[in-house]
């Protein structure tokens, strides 16, 4: 079977990444890169592949049939939109868009043109996040009650010389937490309603460094949500759950799952239940539950090669994607408004 044949849009940081991943990968072919700035035709140059200025003419000139799409983010549904219009199927870096307007703008006419949109929340095929799922949904924890999820790390000053991240839209909720609350949507379902506060007390800058948010999940249970990009602490998905290796891993859980039959810690899928008689003043047990590990990133562009071939169903929608901005999105507004949102 002939290589899937994939372009990349957007050669920045992530960019680069998924093109590493790509010309590593047997199932896929990269037959363009697309960029407008300067340094990214040298970059095209070195690696031996087809340097486009504008994605348009890469489009139409390399006929791919996937790309991905790792540009600034106001340009993701234009560029997506284009991609219909070209019939080429497409992966999406998180966030899908800027809003959700645009977000279902881009889902509709992929849904028009009949192409895949894929959307990079690249945990979902994580090992770990699958197997939490399945023990969530699959009973194993009763009635979910309380859910709480930690993501507190001290960012260096150095991450805030550029000047983008000092101002509103660059702070950890919409670029970290939307991580956090599509791990909580894909384990434990949609998001009902969010209430939050925000403060910048720590750095000053015209954007948040830390953020708490209590959520109500459709289910019935609640849960809370704690950021902080300003503290000395090892609670995230980076340092404890060992997917990136630039990040010292630690012995620690950010996510906790409590229900009337049993409670799960996650990474470290920590099954807490009791062996007999249900108390507090009776032993509970704990059973560390293996998973093999694998890059998520990895079986990502697999599983959009498959897609693309006709063999998977997407594991992440447009539409789904947008909900998950939808509900970061609440969280911005409620913090703002000092009341509860409905997430949309």
């Amino acid at each position: 079977m002939n290589p899937t044949r994939v372009a990349v849009i957007g050669v920045g940081t992530m960019g680069r990444k998924h093109v590493d991943l790509l010309r590593a990968e047997p199932r896929c072919e990269l037959v363009a890169v697309a960029d407008p700035v300067p340094e990214a035709k040298e970059y095209a140059r070195r690696l031996g592949v087809p340097y486009y200025a504008d994605y348009r003419e890469m489009l139409d000139r390399a006929k791919p049939e996937g790309a991905i799409i790792a540009s600034p983010t106001p340009l993701h549904a234009p560029m997506g939109i284009a991609c219909a219009e070209w019939r080429v199927d497409m992966l999406m870096e998180k966030p899908i868009a800027e809003s959700v307007e645009a977000a279902r703008r881009l889902s509709a006419a992929a849904e028009r043109a009949g192409v895949a949109l894929l959307v990079g929340h690249h945990r979902r095929h994580n090992p770990i996040i699958q197997k939490a799922r399945e023990i969530v949904q699959g009973g194993k924890l009763g009635r979910l009650t309380a859910v709480t999820a930690l993501w507190v790390v001290r960012k260096p000053d150095a991450y805030y010389q550029l000047a983008w991240r000092r101002e509103p839209g660059g702070g950890p909720v919409l670029t970290n937490l939307i991580h956090d609350l599509d791990d909580l949507r894909y384990i434990c379902g949609e998001i009902e309603s969010v209430q939050a506060y925000c403060s910048n007390g720590v750095r000053g800058f015209a954007v948040e460094d830390t953020a708490v948010v209590s959520l109500r999940f459709a289910g019935g249970a609640l849960g809370t949500v704690t950021v902080s990009d300003a503290a000395a602490a090892p609670w995230s998905w980076e340092l404890t759950s060992g997917e990136n290796t630039i990040y010292p891993q630690q012995r620690e859980n950010c996510y906790l799952f409590a229900g009337t039959e049993a409670s799960l810690a996650v990474p470290k899928l920590e099954l807490w239940r009791y062996p007999g008689e249900q108390g507090w003043n009776a032993p509970l047990q704990c059973e560390r539950i293996a998973v093999e590990p694998a890059d998520p990133l990895v079986r990502q562009l697999r599983h959009f090669s498959s897609v693309i071939r006709g063999e998977e169903k997407p594991r992440i929608t447009g539409a789904d994607a947008t909900r998950t901005l939808s509900a970061v999105l609440a969280v911005k507004r409620a913090a703002e408004l000092g009341t509860i949102v409905t997430v949309d």
